[in-house]
């Protein structure tokens, strides 16, 4: 009977130490990528506008930007060389085989939206890979903020083209009948959000769902405490480090070739 009593017990410890540490390892994982709170500021009309860790380094990015292009084009010389050539380069391929192709000669006036889109969002997808860094990709408000400014442009690239009244007419596909016109209205409309809002989702699941998987990892080491566990682990860990680096630059990309693409469905000529 005791030594029933001494096995439950020990049981019962060694269940609580494993809740102890599960809990521990999902605030670990949780303190490293929800938004943090840097400096508190009061709630104005609703919008708390405490200043986070995501913010921060939305500054950085915007600052890093500014510094890196202001610093390497300073000067103008016929074969630009070290950052300003690689710079030039990426530019150059974006312009080309991304922003052209898809919205021809038109594509010139919004080449420094979606240029600026490109290396803001690549910018801020890195440096979450740094060591105490943050993701500001991974917070759904960054996201969304971004896929707005995409469909506003979308809006006031369709207006300037047809007219107020000329956009409108390409919610109402032709050939319908007319009692068809009041279903699809709303469907088209429905289907032009949906678009944006699958946008900002599907760049803020692609950068969380790398760190919670690293994290996820690193809080095993942490329970286990042992040495005999952590080399499987590590080894992974690795391996999606580098894979995060590519997943960073194509979500970039894919955000920028969306963009553009739903930039070039107002502007076609059918419309």
């Amino acid at each position: 009977m005791i030594a029933l009593l001494t096995n439950q017990t020990v049981q019962h410890e060694a269940t609580q130490h494993a809740a102890e540490q599960s809990a521990g390892g999902v605030d670990f994982i949780l303190h490293h990528i929800l938004a943090q709170p840097v400096i508190k500021l009061p709630t104005v009309w609703g919008i708390d506008l405490t200043i986070t860790n995501h913010v921060i380094m939305m500054w950085i990015v915007s600052a890093l930007l500014i510094v890196a292009f202001g610093w390497s084009f300073r000067r103008r010389p016929m074969v630009p060389s070290g950052l300003a050539n690689a710079l030039e380069a990426l530019v150059a391929y974006l312009r080309d085989d991304l922003i052209l192709p898809n919205l021809g000669h038109e594509g010139k006036q919004f080449a420094p939206y979606l240029l600026t889109a490109f290396f803001f969002v690549l910018l801020c997808n890195l440096l979450g890979l740094v060591p105490f860094g943050a993701t500001a990709t991974g917070n759904i408000g960054v996201t969304a903020s971004l896929a707005i400014l995409t469909f506003m442009t979308v809006q006031i690239a369709g207006i300037r083209k047809h007219g107020f009244l000329g956009y409108l007419k390409h919610f109402i596909p032709p050939g319908l009948p007319f009692y068809i016109i009041p279903i699809m209205i709303p469907v088209e409309i429905m289907s032009m959000i949906t678009k944006h809002f699958a946008l900002a989702i599907r760049l803020f699941a692609n950068m969380i769902a790398g760190h919670i998987t690293i994290l996820s990892l690193m809080s095993i080491i942490f329970m286990f405490k042992s040495w005999i566990v952590s080399p499987f682990p590590l080894a992974i860990i690795i391996f999606s480090s580098l894979l995060e680096i590519l997943i960073a630059l194509i979500q970039a990309y894919v955000f920028t070739i969306l963009s553009a693409v739903f930039i070039s469905g107002v502007i076609a000529e059918g419309h």
